[in-house]
Parts: structure tokens; C-alpha cells; sequence
């Protein structure tokens, strides 16, 4: 039986994070990836957004996370050349109602360590964007956009470069708990492969209610349920006149269908979201007629016929449809009891933008090793 000191479960831009913080402290590191490349799921399927951390609870890890990682995020890829931009967001009110919300965001997100934000008149925001409809809006200049692919790349490059290897194609389908630390039943191939790990981190994204399961000795009451909330994104056929992204105000539970940007200028919209009881990424056309009404909110000059299917994306929710939103869960020994193993569960929006502040609250749950 092989044995190691740290094993990663998962490739996507968590558990890169972790493997890459991990390494840094000089512990031997094996990241152990299911598909054929790294970062093919959640991290290949969202908006690439750098989140300013408006919207969280005050005090959740999402909201607190959020805002460390921002800061984190924009050093990291100045220093390291990795293509984003502080293009900044738009909040927008549609009506006076709206409008009055403005203010009660903007204090939700001081709360949460976001002091930059500015309340602009209709005119204002109008002179930032000429083609925006609205009665007022929130200026949010700490948002960006991010090239996800070339920030885990780079977190690959530092977890290797410090002794880290990645093992793709490397599925864990079981494994249990024994007084010398934690085995992993690994498929390499066509053969099964024991692993003994001193710290095991299970990153496995929409497979982690699903590998924690699997692992005797681990108690089955501590893994929470798991739905998948699937989100439909569509592309803008052309160029949109905007250079910021822009977003409604919130109405009921979701962030209503905002315009985001990538690096390159293409303008898309989204989500669309459905629970669904299967991971199926294909976009369904008729699915953008209900976005022309919402758009034309904000925008009122979207062309008919101008919105194509682009991408999907499933969130992995830690509850049933239509229960509360839940935050981050990060399951360590003090929650389950098992040294040495931590497990993270529902990590969503906003992952990307708290990735390198997340890999280090991970590592701190770590029992160290005696």
C-alpha cells in the first residue's frame, strides 16, 4: 500500500488551492482527479466573475471568505499575469421600490467589509452607461472579471513547483477510516490502488456528498443532503454596449438574469435556473424566450432574436429545493470527528473569487500532524 502524507480530492480551482497552500508548507501532496484534465467541472461552468461579497449573510464564510479572497485573487493575478480585469457592476433598481432596496444592500454589504460601493442617480449611472434603463443604481468597483482556466493553471504550476503531483483519471470509489490515518480505494486505470493518507481534503465538488459516503468510518449523519441547481446562460449574438456588468436588483431568492462579461468583450445572460435530479449540461433554446422581458428591464434596445445558447452550469446545493440557501460548509474534525480529513460541501458562488482565502481556512481545520 502506498503511502502519503496529503491527499486532494478534486482538480477544480479548490482543491488546486489547497493543494497549492498544502504544498507551500512543505507537506507532500497527491491531488487525485476523476476526469482526464483538471478543472473540467464547476470550475470550467460559471460566470468568471471576481465577486465584490455584497449579497452574503454578515458573518457566513461566504461573505467573509468572499471579501479576503478578493483582495487575495486581484494580488494573486497581478503578480502572476493571469488575465482579469476590475471592470466593476452595476446594480440596478427598475422602479422606486427598487430603488429604496439600493440602500438596504449597500448596508448589507458594509456589513460585510464592502465599503466602496456608491449610489448613483439615473443620470450617473447613465453617463457610465448610456444604453442602461434605470431610476438609480449601486456602483460596485471592486468587481471583476477572471480567466478561471488561466488562474487554475497557475495554481497547478505553484502546487507542483513546490513537490505536488496531479493524478488524473484517478477516481476515488471508496475508502475508510484506521487508526494510521485514512485509506482511499483509487481506480488507475483498470487496477485498484490502496492509498494511506495522513490528511485527506475532499474537494470533489459535485461528487463530495458522494465520496464522503463511500468512506467507512466517517458517520453518514455528518454528510448533508445534496440537490443540483442547474443554470442556463446564454450568449449575446453581436457586442453589447456595456463595459461594466449589470445586475437587477434582487428579487425572491436568486440574483435575477444579469449581463456578465469575459475578457474578450462577449456579453452573456443568465441564469435561467432549474433543479434537476441529473448533471445534464445541454442548454435548452426555448429557454431564453423569458430572458427578452427581463433584459429589456435594464436594456431596453436587446435585439429579437439575439440571445443563443451558450453554457450550463450545476451548483451543488447542501439542501432540498426550496429550503434556505445554506453557506459554505467546510465539515473538519470538530464536526465529524475524524482527524485529519476535511470535507467541503455546497461550494458555490462565490468559490472562484474565495478560492485562495478558502485553501487556507482549510488547511487551519487540519488537525496537525502529532
Amino acid at each position: 500500500m502506498e503511502k502519503i502524507d496529503c491527499a486532494v480530492i478534486g482538480a477544480g480551482v479548490i482543491g488546486l488551492a489547497v493543494a497549492r497552500r498544502l504544498a507551500a508548507q512543505g507537506r507532500e501532496v497527491l491531488i487525485l482527479e476523476a476526469e482526464g484534465a483538471f478543472g473540467t467541472g464547476i470550475s470550467a461552468r460559471n460566470s468568471e466573475v471576481i465577486h465584490a461579497g455584497i449579497y452574503y449573510p454578515a458573518g457566513s464564510l461566504k461573505a467573509r471568505l468572499c471579501v479576503a479572497g478578493r483582495s487575495l485573487l486581484y494580488a494573486y493575478c497581478a503578480e502572476r499575469g493571469i488575465g482579469h480585469r476590475r471592470c466593476g457592476k452595476l446594480i440596478v433598481a427598475a422602479g422606486e421600490a427598487q430603488r429604496e432596496q439600493l440602500g438596504r444592500i449597500a448596508a448589507a454589504a458594509a456589513a460585510n467589509g464592502v465599503d466602496d460601493l456608491q449610489l448613483l442617480s439615473r443620470d450617473a449611472a447613465r453617463a457610465l452607461e448610456p444604453a442602461l434603463q434605470c431610476t438609480a443604481a449601486l456602483l460596485s468597483p471592486s468587481t471583476g472579471i477572471i480567466d478561471s482556466h488561466a488562474l487554475m493553471l497557475s495554481l497547478l504550476g505553484d502546487a507542483e513547483r513546490d513537490g505536488a503531483v496531479l493524478a488524473l483519471q484517478s477516481p476515488v470509489w471508496g475508502g475508510k477510516v484506521v487508526d494510521e490515518g485514512i485509506i482511499l480505494e483509487v481506480k488507475v486505470g483498470a487496477d485498484d490502488t490502496a492509498i494511506l493518507a495522513q490528511s485527506v481534503v475532499n474537494c470533489a465538488g459535485l461528487g463530495a456528498q458522494g465520496v464522503a459516503r463511500r468512506l467507512l468510518g466517517l458517520a453518514p449523519e455528518s454528510v448533508p443532503p445534496l440537490s443540483y441547481a442547474k443554470g442556463n446562460y446564454y450568449s449575446l449574438a453581436g457586442r453589447a454596449p456595456f463595459s461594466r456588468l449589470i445586475y437587477p436588483v434582487p428579487e425572491a431568492a436568486g440574483l435575477g438574469v444579469h449581463l456578465t462579461l469575459d475578457l474578450g468583450g462577449q456579453a452573456r445572460f443568465g441564469p435561467d435556473v432549474e433543479w434537476t435530479d441529473r448533471i445534464d449540461y445541454t442548454v435548452d433554446s426555448a429557454r431564453a424566450d423569458a430572458f427578452y422581458a427581463e433584459v429589456r428591464r435594464y436594456w431596453p434596445q436587446l435585439p429579437d432574436d439575439a440571445l443563443l445558447p451558450a453554457y450550463a452550469g450545476i451548483r451543488p446545493k447542501p439542501h432540498a429545493p426550496g429550503a434556505a440557501a445554506c453557506d459554505f460548509l467546510v465539515s473538519g474534525p470538530a464536526e465529524h470527528g475524524v482527524p485529519g480529513l476535511v470535507c467541503l460541501y455546497g461550494i458555490e458562488s462565490p468559490g472562484l473569487t474565495s478560492c485562495l482565502a478558502l485553501a487556507e481556512h482549510v488547511v487551519e481545520r487540519l488537525l496537525p500532524l502529532s
